[in-house]
């Protein structure tokens, strides 16, 4: 899940060098964290949070194929 994330921002953003996708797994749920470069920060949770609730999406399928529960937290490198 880790990748596939990575892999989506990375092909959103204007500093792919600057993504890094940190993952905490659990029994049954698994929690990613998504850093990105402040100026990305629009581009990846998108207006009003579309691209932010895609990626979700995307990840939640990927989840239930592994009978897990997954989330995603985005924030940017300065924090």
């Amino acid at each position: 899940m880790k990748e596939l994330v990575e892999v989506i921002a990375k092909a959103l953003v204007n500093h792919p060098e600057s993504v890094h996708v940190t993952e905490f797994e659990g029994d049954r749920e698994t929690e990613l964290t998504l850093t990105v470069d402040p100026a990305d920060m629009g581009k990846v949770i998108g207006r009003q949070g579309r691209i932010a609730r895609a990626i979700r999406t995307v990840l939640k399928v990927q989840a239930t194929r592994e009978d897990k529960r997954a989330s995603l937290d985005i924030i940017s490198e300065d924090e």
